[in-house]
């Protein structure tokens, strides 16, 4: 059952609250990590914040139900609409945010529309490109594929174009979403703290004990992925790159969901949620990797990226707008091809390409990041809700945050 709402002592200031089926007990993406940094951002500036998601426990939150989503790490569809438009409109939020295109994002307009307050929506998934691989179709090369695509994109570019702001992290998603209609769409970048994901959070001692409990030979290269275990991440591609490496190389992968990576020199361990960990172990690994190929960002590249870990990466989508010009970035979904870039990126922990990651990520500091979308907010806020003739009529050229 749904729990309520506890908010004792509420503080004065405005109040917003995220709506998103993307949170799990053990949930390790992206989405979950940004919200809970923002949530806890904005309560220090003096902002009440409310999260509605399934199975959420505890002060200023808000369990919305769900069912079950086999293969997907843990998470659970929202099904029922009104009840989560009830209970949104039982929070009294002055702004609402859906991280999710489902269920939850029409609730977020109903209860907007009730409420008389503004919407957000914020587009954490290129749905067209995962629909195409969910009927196996990556590349869009058969009808079937193609016709899956285009009923994703008309169906975003009708659910977003209700909202009031339309947020995406990268400029490869914001121009995707405009080629679909969403023509409000602005480019709203993600964060990392980096006064906890610095190179001083590398430690040779731990990393040594973590070598002797995982019985590795002194001497072996770490390779470290982390985020969530499904099939876009192409992380068979990763595994089997290493294993080309030779003996001696090892691919951490650090995470959970439905399709972690197999392989002999493939070593699988839980999500780690404590960010100082976190940091760590990126900062005290070779390298980074991540071959997934439909990324909006690339949240845990950005973490390695202020490490000062080196990286390799898809240069695909948002992550390869990330790591470009700091990374080494692929095309090639050879294992081959990656091995040898992994090879290069081993061999210039120090390089060029580092520092430049180093100073990219820095740009993007949590703290940066969250006073231009409480800027956003605010904004929002003074402004009110859109009516329909204003939303038709917004601008194709958005202001961008500049990184």
């Amino acid at each position: 059952m749904p729990a309520t709402l506890h908010t004792p002592n509420r503080p004065e200031g405005p109040h917003l609250l995220d709506a998103t089926m993307y949170w799990a007990r053990q949930a390790c993406g992206g989405v979950r990590r940004a919200i809970s940094t923002k949530r806890a951002a904005l309560v220090a500036q003096g902002w009440r914040h409310t999260l509605l998601a399934p199975g959420v426990r505890g002060p200023g939150m808000v369990d919305c139900g769900g069912v079950s989503l086999p293969f997907s790490g843990g998470y659970r569809f929202v099904w029922n609409r009104a009840q989560a438009t009830r209970l949104i409109e039982q929070a009294e939020p002055e702004i609402i945010e859906s991280s999710d295109p489902f269920t939850l994002a029409w609730a977020t307009l109903d209860a907007a529309r009730a409420l008389q307050v503004p919407s957000v929506a914020f587009c954490h998934s290129h749905l067209p490109a995962l629909v195409a691989h969910w009927v196996g179709d990556r590349h869009g090369a058969h009808a079937h594929g193609r016709w899956a695509e285009r009923q994703a994109r008309d169906y975003l570019a009708r659910v977003y174009g209700g909202f009031d702001m339309v947020l995406a992290p990268s400029r490869t998603t914001t121009e995707a979403l405009h080629a679909m209609g969403v023509r409000h769409a602005q480019h709203q970048p993600l964060g990392v703290d980096c006064t906890v994901f610095n190179p001083a959070a590398a430690d040779g001692a731990w990393r040594r004990a973590l070598e002797r409990r995982l019985q590795l030979p002194p001497g072996t290269r770490l390779l470290v992925y982390t985020g969530r275990f499904a099939s876009e991440k192409n992380l068979d591609l990763l595994a089997r790159a290493v294993e080309l490496l030779g003996p001696k190389h090892v691919l951490l992968a650090v995470g959970g969901g439905p399709r972690p990576p197999k392989g002999r020199q493939v070593i699988v361990l839980k999500p780690q949620f404590h960010n100082g960990r976190l940091a760590r172990l990126l900062a005290s690994c070779d390298a980074f990797v991540h071959a997934g190929d439909q990324e909006t960002f690339g949240l845990g590249a950005l973490e390695a990226m202020a490490c000062g870990t080196p990286l390799v990466a898809s240069a695909a989508a948002g992550l390869g707008e990330l790591a470009e010009g700091a990374a080494i970035t692929m095309t090639s979904r050879r294992p081959g091809d990656w091995a040898e870039a992994m090879r290069a990126a081993l061999a210039g922990r120090d390089g060029a390409l580092t520092q430049q990651a180093l100073n990219r990520a820095r740009t993007l500091d949590w703290k940066l990041v969250l006073e231009g979308l409480s800027e956003r907010y605010m904004r929002l806020l003074q402004r009110g809700p859109l009516d329909n003739d204003e939303l038709s009529s917004a601008p194709t050229q958005p202001l961008l945050l500049q990184a």
